[in-house]
């Protein structure tokens, strides 16, 4: 198991899955009520936690290009990581009090439902010997999904107002990327299954 964590990309992975963990005890602690923090503190910390985790999925995949480091681990781990980092976050907005207006339960459902059926699809055709990566269309839809949740975040984790910039414009803004997350979700799963009509019909 030592082998494979000799090189970054695979560390970082593991780091990023480790750095989900924490976000996602910040905010249970949070959303328990164990905290007496006030919101504004508690969500600059999972919106900078947030933030660095994400974009550290674009490091460890530069790294293993540059150096030729792609294995079987990181194809099975570095999806992993990203699904439960965006879907976990997204379970507890939809929970929270706070974020539930921009993150209501029945669109996070059918962004779990979209991964579930890719996975299968995915699982499927690669068991008949067929290679089943993710296109441009499904890497558009993770990063939508990373700016609304980000934005989720951001929208109350800083003095917007006190620099002249209206809470109102930011609501808009989280609600457009939450619904572009629906949208890119909805149409990335649809061209997976396109893809794959063929082994359907089979």
């Amino acid at each position: 198991m030592a082998g494979v964590f000799a090189h970054w990309p695979n560390r970082i992975t593991a780091l990023r899955f480790v750095g989900a963990l924490v976000l996602f005890f910040v905010l249970a602690l949070w959303g328990t009520g164990r905290t007496e923090t006030e919101p504004g503190a508690m969500t600059m910390l999972c919106f900078f936690l947030f933030v660095i985790i994400a974009l550290t999925d674009y490091l460890d995949g530069y790294l293993a290009r540059r150096d030729n480091l792609v294995s079987a681990f990181g194809r099975i781990a570095d999806p992993f990581v990203d699904k439960v980092l965006v879907l976990g976050t997204m379970i507890f907005l939809a929970v929270m009090p706070w974020s539930q207006e921009w993150f209501p339960a029945w669109i996070v459902v059918v962004v779990l439902a979209r991964e579930f059926l890719v996975t299968g699809i995915r699982g499927y055709v690669e068991s008949q010997g067929e290679s089943f990566a993710a296109d441009g269309f499904g890497k558009i839809k993770m990063v939508v999904q990373c700016f609304a949740i980000g934005f989720c975040f951001g929208r109350v984790a800083f003095p917007w107002e006190s620099i002249g910039i209206e809470l109102e414009w930011l609501s808009w803004g989280t609600h457009i990327l939450v619904w572009a997350t629906l949208l890119t979700s909805v149409g990335s799963g649809a061209t997976y299954v396109l893809k794959a009509r063929a082994h359907f019909a089979q």
